[in-house]
């Protein structure tokens, strides 16, 4: 089925709104390129439209309300809001679902060492990428250290102006016959990650003996005490991302595109987050879970695989003043449920990998993937026919547009989300998303068309269904 380019429809209001939710966005990239900083952000944002934590609620003893507002954080690093709704909450949820971690290098926990007068911090890359696009870029460090005196350093190194950035070093061209041999995966090794951190000895005259022998490794030691009063030690009790230095920018002469760092899948979180916060009194109790280690498999206390958000909706069900567990059980099978997660745009330079027919495109609109999953649909959330159509009338009654699509062919390899896991309770869950060029690379790039329809397709998810 043939879906118009959304530029082509668009008139001057349309035009000034896409471009007002893009500034928004490509704002939310710059801010949050690890979990723990989307949730900051995302907090300072709810706080200020009037979410309170679910902590307040249990302390005033206050009973939940339609209109309230409420958010609880999960170890800093997921999120879970609602927008209490006129009918009861075991009547289920309109609930948008993302993930916020993206595919980066992580710092080991004992990683500083020195190389023939080279200082390197060794690595462990994190979800699935191509390990050749990360080296030779300008590098950013972001994260945090907490040290044994209960404190945390937060960590932010290559993101202004002055600021140094860092790099992983590639063996030039000249010397590399036998590595242009090799195939893709194995160009560079995970081994050869090792981040380039320093290069420049201490001053003999502070240094002991020991230093001497690795005067590099001791001076880069001076500076991050100096600045964070961080020892080498410290590095045990660290959280350190290794991140693409550098803000969203609008990609194209005719500035159409986003490109940035992390869009898989803060394309969907914000645009989520966005919808969350225009969203009017609604009917059934809207909700927005941000998740963490989608990329990863939804594993560990932070992960949708974790009990985090049926405890949180028991509470919820708690303070509407019906303490149930069964009540807890209905609200979630009552539930619909977008997953949102990014999908793979027709690439004319790739075409090859695609089926055309059920391929996701630039500027036609919100994507749906009934089935995600691998080849004959393993591992795959296979969306119902009566849901769907739904979701068809549900955007139709908004004008938003909306493609269906799959990631690829049926034997190139596949994908999914958290919607197999939230499926599990019953509820009504289809995988939708935002399409995007370079997917998992350290540079992706999003249409604006897309961020904005994506954004106007969670208002009417979370206001007509």
């Amino acid at each position: 089925m043939e879906r118009k380019n959304r530029w082509s429809v668009y008139g001057e209001a349309e035009h000034q709104e896409l471009q007002k939710i893009a500034e928004k966005y490509k704002k939310g990239l710059d801010i949050g390129k690890t979990e723990r900083e989307c949730i900051q952000y995302t907090v300072k944002e709810i706080e200020a439209q009037g979410y309170r934590s679910l902590e307040s609620f249990w302390k005033s003893g206050e009973a939940l309300k339609s209109g309230d507002k409420v958010y609880a954080v999960c170890m800093k690093k997921s999120i879970a809001m609602f927008h209490i709704g006129k009918q009861p909450l075991e009547n289920g949820m309109n609930i948008l679902g993302a993930h916020i971690d993206s595919p980066r290098i992580d710092v080991k926990q004992n990683p500083l060492y020195e190389n023939e007068e080279l200082a390197y911090l060794d690595t462990h890359y994190y979800g699935g990428i191509k390990k050749y696009q990360w080296v030779t870029l300008p590098l950013a460090i972001h994260g945090v250290v907490a040290k044994k005196d209960g404190t945390v350093v937060e960590i932010n190194i290559g993101e202004q102006e002055n600021d140094p950035v860092f790099v992983i070093t590639d063996l030039l061209v000249h010397l590399a016959a036998k590595q242009m041999e090799k195939k893709a995966n194995a160009v560079i090794e995970g081994e050869k990650l090792d981040l380039l951190f320093g290069s420049c000895p201490i001053d003999q005259s502070e240094s002991l003996e020991k230093e001497e022998k690795e005067a590099v490794k001791a001076n880069v030691m001076n500076i991050l005490k100096e600045y964070y009063n961080m020892e080498e030690e410290d590095f045990v009790s660290a959280e350190l991302e290794i991140v693409p230095a550098g803000r969203a920018r609008d990609c194209g002469i005719d500035r159409s595109m986003v490109i940035a760092y992390g869009q898989d899948d803060r394309v969907c979180a914000f645009t989520s987050l966005f919808a969350m916060l225009d969203v009017e009194a609604v009917d059934r109790t809207a909700c927005c879970i941000l998740v963490d280690k989608e990329e990863i498999g939804s594993v560990g206390a932070t992960g949708m695989h974790s009990r985090f958000f049926e405890n949180v909706v028991a509470e919820l069900v708690a303070l509407s003043g019906e303490e149930s567990e069964l009540k807890v059980r209905r609200a979630l099978q009552n539930s619909k449920m977008l997953s949102s997660d990014v999908s793979a745009a027709y690439d004319p330079m790739y075409a090859e990998a695609f089926e055309k027919r059920s391929a996701a495109f630039f500027a036609k609109g919100l994507v749906f993937n009934k089935f995600t999953g691998s080849r004959g649909k393993s591992g795959s959330n296979d969306a119902n026919a009566e849901y769907l159509a739904q979701l068809r009338n549900a955007m139709d009654q908004e004008d938003v547009a909306y493609q269906f699509a799959e990631l690829g062919k049926v034997d190139e390899g596949g994908g999914g989300t958290i919607a197999y896991i939230m499926a599990n309770y019953g509820m009504e869950v289809i995988d939708s998303g935002v399409a995007v060029l370079n997917m998992h690379a350290p540079w992706e790039v999003t249409s604006k068309a897309d961020i904005y329809e994506a954004y106007r397709g969670y208002k009417a998810f979370l206001k007509n269904m």
